[in-house]
């Protein structure tokens, strides 16, 4: 039975694998559906979620080719847990100092 955190990269995998199909790469199309479906109360609290969307786009297509790559996708999930962690972070601070 594998573990927690190998379940977790199973995952990630997985969820890749499922909006890029067999293209093997992520659209711009594919990351918005993504955003939308597995993040929807992050796009909730952003001003403006399907701008924001084309930046995190423009921002991972390294190769500039309107494909988005595993490692460019697992860098984007990196930098949501660092912001939700962070976000964690102070709202615990917050409430303890209540």
């Amino acid at each position: 039975m594998p573990s927690q955190m190998e379940h977790t990269m199973e995952t990630m995998m997985f969820m890749c694998h499922k909006f890029a199909g067999d293209k093997g790469y992520l659209t711009k199309e594919d990351l918005r559906v993504l955003m939308e479906k597995e993040f929807p109360e992050f796009l909730e609290n952003q001003k403006r979620p399907f701008t924001q969307g084309t930046k995190i786009t423009k921002d991972l297509d390294q190769c500039q080719d309107s494909r988005v790559g595993f490692q460019s996708f697992f860098l984007l999930i990196v930098g949501l847990t660092i912001t939700c962690t962070a976000y964690f972070v102070v709202h615990m601070e917050q409430k303890g100092r209540k």
